[in-house]
């Protein structure tokens, strides 16, 4: 069979499957030829609705395959990234945990003001960790008692409903008993949001207030300074 017929089957055969709605991966396992030919020789072809759904569909299904693998493979990579960060993590002592409260409090905590000396403590979150994290330098770097300590739970009035499950959402992941969140604050829900914690992802905001603790709050004030003055 001289090159001239092998060349000639080929082209039949790449035609004949592409009239049957193959698509071009489907083509090139089949038959032994470059991409480039195959898109020389299908360029007249001209499909029928049904092959060219077909063609559609296997294009989507490998498209959707690509996507999952690309996410599977970020998932993956992702996890190794978040191990190795979090080994990197080792023992805090007291002083680096003092400094990460410092710094906590200066992003989400209420600042004394020259109009208003005497604002105690008052730190505002939505994130559970991140209070816990206050509520321990609290305890441990400043030397609050419990007895100290007032909760709020600040959350849109579109929630009213779900007022128990967010007490209770609170009282675990912060080790508090129910009792002492009872204070709910419901702010005025906008009929539009962008928030994503929405339904129940969403438990609003915990606020932590502390019992006479205006000298602490200008200590902080004074600290954060000092951060400032030794960078």
């Amino acid at each position: 069979m001289n090159n001239a017929h092998v060349y000639l089957k080929h082209k039949q055969h790449v035609i004949a499957l592409r009239k049957a709605g193959k698509t071009y991966s489907e083509i090139l396992a089949k038959i032994p030829v470059a991409k480039s030919t195959i898109t020389l020789w299908l360029q007249d072809v001209h499909l029928a609705k049904k092959q060219k759904q077909r063609i559609t569909a296997k294009k989507i299904a490998a498209s959707i395959r690509g996507g999952l693998a690309r996410k599977t493979d970020r998932i993956n990579r992702t996890k190794i990234i978040h191990e190795v960060a979090k080994n990197e993590i080792f023992q805090i002592s007291k002083r680096e945990l003092w400094l990460i409260g410092i710094a906590l409090y200066w992003a989400e905590g209420s600042k004394s003001k020259i109009h208003n000396p005497s604002l105690g403590i008052v730190f505002t979150n939505s994130d559970y960790e991140m209070v816990q994290v206050f509520l321990c330098w609290l305890k441990r770097c400043c030397g609050i008692k419990t007895e100290q300590f007032g909760y709020e739970i600040y959350i849109h009035e579109s929630s009213k409903d779900r007022i128990q499950q967010v007490v209770r959402f609170w009282s675990e992941k912060l080790g508090i008993s129910e009792r002492c969140l009872q204070t709910i604050r419901y702010k005025k829900n906008k009929v539009k949001t962008k928030r994503k914690n929405v339904g129940d992802l969403y438990n609003g905001c915990f606020r932590v207030r502390v019992k006479a603790s205006s000298t602490l709050n200008r200590k902080i004030m004074g600290w954060i300074d000092g951060i400032m003055g030794n960078l």
